[in-house]
């Protein structure tokens, strides 16, 4: 299932290649496969491109908790936190702080 889900976010890539929502949604699938190097490489594109996309902090910063990187993950978070308070999305800056508090404490 994941397999045909990853060619269809290809295929729409394909006509948008700068679209933040389809890159996260393929990231996403990279990910649950394991193939922790190209989601990074996805969402750290979608957040150079496009620093407001608030929900790939989150899931750049647990892939980087999730290899080891800790210092990276913690740096993830807090930007992620950065953008989430400026953008007035207390929902995003909670999940954030919590995952943050999690691996800090």
């Amino acid at each position: 299932m994941s397999q045909e889900r990853m060619e269809k976010l290809k295929e729409f890539l394909k006509a948008s290649p700068e679209d933040s929502f389809l890159q996260h949604a393929l990231a996403l699938e990279y990910s649950k496969l394991g193939d922790d190097e190209t989601a990074r490489s996805l969402f750290e594109s979608i957040l150079t491109r496009e620093p407001s996309y608030i929900g790939s902090y989150y899931h750049l910063a647990k892939l980087l908790e999730r290899v080891g990187n800790t210092d990276a993950a913690i740096s993830w978070y807090e930007k992620g936190m950065e953008v989430a308070k400026a953008a007035d999305d207390k929902h995003a800056f909670g999940e954030l702080r919590s995952a943050l508090e999690e691996l800090t404490f």
